[in-house]
This record gives structure tokens, C-alpha cells and sequence, in this order.
């Protein structure tokens, strides 16, 4: 029978397990909010964890975007230590959804789970800097400005080989953890990545209303494509989906002919538009392999699957799959046991496929003009709305994951 020490990885009957280099029982490639919790999660189990990030640890951190976390992530990340309590964040409490020019909405309350609120908004700095200190605080080993180049999988090990500030390193784990969401995977045997490109690039914006936040999330299906309203602190985190072109002329246009554009699709709900800042955007893919393990290779997030924004599932899928991961290997010795990381694959797949095929469908189901689609559409959101524990199923569903 093999053993295993949790804390080296070293398995009895394995042949010593590596090559000479550097070697730790878990490496996670990617210092996102994915990776990163993954880390500190098997930390705190007693793992020997090296997480590899690319940029620099003290890099200024431009990234516009503001996360929209489910109240389950945000205590996940807080049950981490990486949600200090000053942290800048604006509540959700209630998420209002309609479309434009037709009848019919949803309204999903934070009361209806008995929860203190259905999510936050955070922005991305602000949410990387607080990690970024709790796993200095934790003691997480951590090698930036550091590329991984290649990644292998052996019978006993994964390999890993590395460029950066410590030069061209070869790396060896009894698991490797993908978080990065770049093509690392797509050289590992058994992983093929489907890919769906929208067309569609997402604007972002902070925008001032006359009435503010005060706790309410706006998803409204337009014309010209879904955007979502977000608490931000006063003000509002326009995210609208957009054809390419579109999004180009937005970010080239007068901010009083945004601010016209933007008060014709959502109405007045929050009163009128005051103001909008610098609009920025990215283009929309869907990405999913069809298998999240390799091996000992392990993907997790934007490794495994990214998706449109619409319903901002896309990192709180992610943080689930952390979650998920941590938790089938934590009575595990050996980290890259083949029935452990099936186990792990099992209890993911339904989660996964679920938001995955929600948020397609949902793009989907909103592209169409016509006045049946229309009508369609209205009477669904309202049938929702009308049945409270249907309701609060699918708030249930968007806030814990399935």
C-alpha cells in the first residue's frame, strides 16, 4: 500500500518522484482570486503549496473590471482570511431583471434566502491587493514574475517548467493546478476546448444616477444587447454587451451621447442619468474543455471554462471550483490520485455545465426581436417572479451554485 507525507508529497513506492528541482506537494499556476484561494485553502489544510504568478507582486493593477461575487463567495474568501473587513465593497441585496420595451420581470430579494445579502461588488485591485496579503500573512509560497512555459504529466509527479526572475527552472508536484486561463491545457493529452466567439465585446463604464444604489443590481435585456447595472459604491458599474463596433463607437463618443443611449434602454428606475466615466471594453468568448483533468494536471476557473458576463457566474463558478477541489482532496494523501480528481470532476461537472448552458442560453433567448420571442420572454420572467419557490430556487442557484 502507498503512503504519503501531506506535507512533502513524497509517495512510497513512487521511485523518489522527481527530477532534482524544486518540488512541492501542490504547484497552482495562476495568483487570480481562483488560484489564490485554492492556495490558500490547501495551506491551510497542511499542503506544501508554490503558486506561480506571471506578473510582478508589486505590479500597479489597471484592470477596469468590478466583480460581482455571490454572497457564498464572498464567505469563502472571508473563511480565508482574504476579506478584510475594510475592504471597499458595495452590498446586493435585491436583483431586478426585464427587458426593454415588453412586459415582464423578475425580482430576486436577498430576503427571500435569508441571507444578509445576495452578493457584492468589489473592485478587482482592491480584491487582489487583500489577497495578495493574506498570502504573504499565511505564509503561501509564491514565485512572481514567473511564467510557466510547459506543463507535464508523469505516472508518480507533474512537471512543470518555468521562466522568470528565477531563470529557467524545472518544477516537479504530486499535482498541478491550472488557474491561469490561458492554453497551458491544450497540449495535455484528453483536453479539447470548445470555443463559441460572440461577436460581442463588453463595455464598462461607471455611471451616476440621480437616485443611488441603495442595494439594487439591475441585469436589463436591451436592443442593442444585455448590460448590467452594479452598486459601486454611489455610483453604478455599466457592463453592456455590445457588437464590436458598437463598443468602438462608445468608447469614442461624447459622454452625453453614452448617457442618452444608456437613459433610453434602462428607462428611469433610478431616475435620470448624470454622468459617465471613461468606457473601456473586451471581447466575449465562450470557453469550456471537456475534461478538467489530465494526469495530475487540474483545471480550475478560466482554465476550465470562461463565459459571458451576463449574470456575472463566471469567477464565482471559479471560486466554487476551488472550493469543490479543496474540499474532494482534503482526507486525500496523495493530492494527483486518478479516483480523487474523478471524484472532483464528478461533483463539478453538473455546476459547471448548468452556468455554462445558463448564461449561453440566456444570450441566446435575448437575441431575438420579434414580438412572440417578446411575449415569451415576459410571461417566463413573470411566471418566475409569480412563484415564490421557484423564485428563490433559482436565486438559490445563482448564489451557491448547483
Amino acid at each position: 500500500m502507498k503512503t504519503t507525507d501531506k506535507q512533502t508529497g513524497r509517495t512510497a513506492g513512487c521511485g523518489g518522484g522527481h527530477d532534482g528541482g524544486e518540488h512541492a506537494d501542490i504547484i497552482i499556476v495562476g495568483g487570480g482570486p481562483v488560484g489564490a484561494l485554492a492556495a490558500l485553502r490547501f495551506a491551510a489544510a497542511g499542503r506544501r503549496v508554490l503558486l506561480v504568478e506571471a506578473r510582478a507582486k508589486n505590479a500597479p493593477l489597471t484592470d477596469a473590471r468590478a466583480l460581482a461575487l455571490s454572497w457564498h463567495s464572498r464567505t469563502a474568501l472571508a473563511a480565508a482570511a482574504a476579506w478584510p473587513d475594510d475592504l471597499p465593497a458595495s452590498v446586493i441585496d435585491t436583483v431586478h431583471v426585464s427587458q426593454q420595451g415588453a412586459f415582464g420581470r423578475t425580482r430576486l430579494d436577498c430576503a427571500d434566502l435569508k441571507l444578509p445579502h445576495l452578493g457584492v461588488v468589489v473592485d478587482y485591485p482592491a480584491l487582489t491587493l487583500a489577497i495578495n496579503a493574506q498570502l504573504e500573512q499565511a505564509g503561501v509560497q509564491v514565485w512572481w514574475q514567473t511564467r510557466v512555459e510547459a506543463v507535464n504529466s508523469l505516472g508518480c509527479y507533474a512537471s512543470v517548467k518555468t521562466s522568470g526572475v528565477h531563470g529557467d527552472i524545472s518544477l516537479t508536484a504530486r499535482l498541478v493546478v491550472l488557474a491561469e486561463g490561458g492554453a497551458l491545457a491544450d497540449s495535455l493529452p484528453g483536453i479539447k476546448r470548445l470555443v463559441h466567439d460572440y461577436q460581442q465585446c463588453a463595455v464598462l463604464a461607471e455611471v451616476t444616477t440621480e437616485q443611488p444604489p441603495a442595494g439594487i443590481a439591475y441585469e436589463r435585456f436591451s436592443r442593442q444587447g444585455p448590460f448590467a447595472l452594479l452598486p459601486h459604491g454611489d455610483h453604478y458599474m455599466l457592463v453592456w454587451t455590445r457588437t464590436p463596433a458598437d463598443a468602438k463607437a462608445l468608447q469614442e463618443a461624447a459622454d452625453e451621447q453614452v448617457m442618452a443611449e444608456l437613459q433610453q434602454a434602462f428607462g428611469e428606475r433610478q431616475g435620470k442619468v448624470l454622468a459617465i466615466g471613461p468606457r473601456s471594453s473586451f471581447p466575449l468568448a465562450l470557453r469550456q474543455v471537456n475534461r478538467v483533468s489530465s494526469g495530475r494536471v487540474v483545471l480550475i476557473g478560466n482554465a476550465a471554462q470562461t463565459m459571458h458576463p451576463v449574470a456575472a457566474q463566471g469567477l464565482n463558478l471559479g471560486l466554487r471550483d476551488a472550493i469543490g477541489l479543496t474540499d474532494a482532496l482534503n482526507e486525500v494523501s496523495d493530492p494527483g490520485d486518478a479516483a480523487a480528481l474523478a471524484v472532483y470532476a464528478a461533483s463539478r461537472k453538473l455546476d459547471s455545465h448548468a452556468v455554462v448552458g445558463f448564461t449561453h442560453g440566456l444570450i441566446k433567448l435575448f437575441d431575438g426581436d420579434s414580438a412572440l420571442v417578446s411575449a415569451l420572454r415576459g410571461a417566463g420572467m413573470s411566471a418566475l417572479d409569480s412563484v415564490p419557490p421557484l423564485r428563490r430556487a433559482f436565486a438559490r442557484h445563482l448564489v451557491f451554485g448547483l
